[in-house]
């Protein structure tokens, strides 16, 4: 929200009260509260007729300070997320000799001035990240007729973001010179937010708009702290947009909570960001694979499912989950989770024919009912649905004719709605895409009392958290797996999400890069997109491009809207292209397991912007075309028809994963590439742990296992593999001279190559092999 016109104006209609000074700063707790007066107090008759602000500072976690500012404390509510790794007793709280308030949390601290106007300080060690300092802390009130630009369209059918109170509260924070600011979830945009104004808002808009499936109010800055706006409700970020050396956030209402992440690094931002609101756990390794759809609006039965299924197997290209899409259910009965009986007359039986074939099988849902659905009636007598205020169920007519929502605030409905995803998974359903749930109204009555707005961005993670459950319950822990369109922050607990629709252009590819690595800024770990693009039909170039593309992200579905994505529908070559990413995937998969687990262990994502990698090298600040498959493979995706590709390689030595060759970083590049090729190095110093096997992404990974060891300096390394069912071993690689020796515990099954050779087995849990 823009209040200010220009340096010293406020625009018309606004009237704002900022904190002045820390006139009292009290130590309790180990926590510091603060009076904030809106005027400095000079004399007694000043505290009269004032309002103050009170602004509280504490460590919920070893690194992070919570920052409340509030106004009138009984309209003040509470908002926030589920932090889930919040601790109690941390941070130490004093008031130092010079009568500033000091809270030190590891080698996190604020610092309150006592004297010389408001003033607050971030500082990592003795180094200052950020500050908040004079018209930063600001409580503001809009006249009816108030010029602000909320930078979002009110939506008569889905609500205004703006709360019905005319009140906001407002902080700003300092922008260092160079300093970049990533994240705030998966936007479709510059990956760098600098300049940009952005409403946290879930919204249906596609990847081409300002708009986004995901909006994660968290941001990522480039000196090495993160900053969480701690509100489910809608935000607005001014990312030097406004005032220009700062980071503005405000919300609607009576106090704004805010917390800083320390670091040093971005990736330990990451690492405790997800610590504090939570990591994805384990998925299957089968979700790894390749995953092919019906598409959506195109034609299909059985028979066409089959035909599918087999012409892949017969072109030797492995498929690993295969998705119905919407209707695999009966049009205008979205959602009444039953197979259309006149396309799919035996689905128990065709779902084990899949099975037979060595598949798994998703299926598409969403979190409304359709009133033709037989499930209508019955939600809606029971309270399962939300309601207007006058009590009628809300309806409209926006994708389902006469659809409502259901209310997941209501425990009995979400016991109703799993108990039909039960029913599906023992049909054999294995997973569930959970598409939509981004236009959530404001003017209706929620079974809890939740707050109308609060409920718009949380109510994915709501429905999104009853799935994952049922999944879990029902396959146990570490075969549940989602493909989500929509989030907030937590909701990378609930794993994979997709990129939603995107166009079938190359553009619409790069900007789907850009929301998929801006969504990694945002503590996700895994994420997806539809390969070939949603809306259209790819000519054959996007499509082997886009292959190659998806094949190298963490998880790999084709999919469209009104056609096919087999890749024969394209040309022969787009087979071979699909052929040729498809057996390197599973072959990398011992190594891209690996990084799930990271990814579930640090918070780390499987697809690392370069950001994440190289924090110190300057040159990569605005790198968004390229990015780390896990942590040694960098992936530049061809992304314009003539395989001209501009990438950077940092600094060291890099080798091809595809031919061999080996080159020097620290500068930018031109390859031009065909279709069966892309820019895919491997990081000097690296052991990739490789498959042998190209049939299934799961499977015993120690049996056969190739470690392909690269270049790099003396010294001593380790991995460890782990395979889907847990077993695991430790390798040790010590690189001495010309000789390089291996071991491991393991003493056989496993073999050790160098890039180009022919692999040495080990014997007796080791491998000594001579470079040149």
């Amino acid at each position: 929200m823009k209040f200010t016109d220009g340096f010293w104006q406020l625009r018309p209609g606004v009237s704002a009260l900022y904190a002045q000074e820390a006139h009292d700063i009290v130590v309790s707790e180990g926590a510091l509260t603060v009076t904030a007066p809106t005027k400095v107090i000079e004399r007694r008759g000043d505290v009269l007729n004032r309002p103050v602000l009170m602004v509280s500072l504490s460590s919920p976690l070893e690194g992070v300070v919570r920052v409340r500012i509030e106004h009138h404390r009984s309209g003040a509510v509470r908002d926030g997320f589920d932090l889930v790794g919040a601790e109690s007793g941390v941070g130490d709280a004093v008031i130092d000799e010079n009568g500033d308030g000091l809270l030190t949390t590891g080698e996190l601290s604020a610092r309150v001035t006592s004297d010389g106007g408001w003033q607050v300080e971030f500082c990592h060690g003795d180094r200052v990240l950020t500050a908040s300092g004079a018209k930063s802390v600001g409580y503001l009130r809009l006249a009816p007729d108030a010029e602000v630009d909320p930078g979002i369209v009110a939506n008569a059918r889905t609500g205004s973001p703006a709360p019905d109170d005319d009140a906001y509260v407002q902080e700003q924070l300092d922008l260092g010179v160079g300093e970049l600011i990533y994240g705030l979830g998966e936007r479709f945009g510059p990956l760098v937010k600098n300049g940009q104004s952005v409403e946290v808002w879930n919204a249906d808009g596609g990847t081409s708009s300002e708009q986004a499936y995901k909006n994660v109010p968290f941001y990522l800055s480039s000196r090495g702290y993160g900053v969480l706006v701690n509100s489910s409700r809608h935000v607005s970020f001014e990312v030097g947009s406004e005032a220009v050396e700062r980071v503005q956030f405000s919300v609607g209402g009576e106090a704004l909570e805010y917390l800083i992440i320390d670091g040093p690094t971005p990736a330990e931002v990451l690492e405790r960001y997800t610590r504090l609101t939570g990591r994805p756990p384990k998925v299957p390794a089968w979700s790894y694979g390749l995953w092919l759809s019906t598409s959506f609006t195109t034609d299909y039965d059985e028979a066409t499912v089959t035909r599918f299924v087999d012409a892949m197997a017969q072109r030797d290209l492995p498929l690993s989950v295969f998705h119905f899409d919407c209707f695999w259910m009966r049009e205008f009965n979205w959602c009444d989770f039953e197979w259309d009986p006149a396309v799919f007359p035996d689905p128990e039986g065709m779902l084990d024919r899949l099975h037979a074939k060595d598949l798994r099988i998703s299926v598409w849902i969403n979190p409304y009912i359709a009133q033709r659905s037989p499930l209508f009636a019955e939600a809606a007598a029971a309270g399962y649905l939300l309601r207007r205020p006058d009590g009628r169920v809300w309806q409209w007519d926006l994708w389902q004719a006469g659809m409502g929502i259901v209310d997941f605030t209501n425990p009995d409905a979400v016991t109703w709605f799993q108990s039909h995803l039960r029913r599906l998974l023992d049909q054999g359903v294995d997973c569930f895409k959970t598409d939509f749930g981004e236009r959530i109204p404001t003017d209706v009555i929620w079974h809890d009392g939740s707050d109308p707005e609060r409920m718009h961005n949380w109510y994915t993670q709501l429905y999104n958290q009853a799935v994952f459950d049922v999944l879990s319950e029902t396959r146990g822990e570490g075969d549940a797996v989602v493909f989500a369109r929509s989030a907030t922050v937590g909701g990378q607990r609930m794993p994979v999400h997709w990129g939603g629709d995107s166009t079938s252009t190359f553009a619409s590819m790069a900007e789907t890069l850009r929301g998929g690595l801006s969504l990694a800024l945002s503590g996700f770990g895994f994420w997806s997109h539809d390969i070939g693009g949603f809306e259209g039909t790819p000519d054959a170039g996007v499509y082997k491009r886009w292959t190659a593309f998806g094949l190298l992200s963490s998880h790999s579905r084709f999919h469209g809207s009104g056609s096919y994505r087999v890749p024969w529908a394209f040309d022969e070559e787009a087979v071979d292209v699909t052929r040729r990413f498809t057996h390197l995937k599973l072959r990398l998969m011992p190594y891209l397991y690996a990084a799930g687990l990271e990814a579930s262990a640090s918070g780390l994502p499987v697809m690392r912007p370069l950001q994440l990698a190289y924090p110190d090298d300057p040159a990569v600040g605005y790198l968004e075309r390229q990015y780390l498959l896990g942590p040694d493979l960098l992936v530049a995706p061809v992304l314009q028809a003539d395989g001209v590709v501009d990438f950077y390689l940092p600094a060291g030595r890099w080798t091809s994963l595809l031919d061999g060759s080996v080159v020097d970083g620290g500068g930018w590049r031109r390859e031009r590439h065909g279709y069966e090729s892309l820019p895919l190095y491997v990081r000097e110093g690296a052991t990739l742990a490789l498959s042998e096997r190209i049939d299934r992404p799961d499977h015993p990974y120690l049996d056969g296992l190739v470690l392909e060891v690269y270049p790099g300096a003396d010294g001593e390394s380790g991995l460890t593999v782990t395979e889907p069912e847990g077993r695991q071993a430790d390798f040790r690689v010590v690189r001495d001279g010309s000789t390089i020796r291996v071991v491991s515990a393991l003493e056989s099954g496993w073999s050790v190559r160098l890039p180009g050779g022919a692999p040495v087995a080990a014997r007796a849990g080791e491998v000594v092999l001579t470079r040149e």
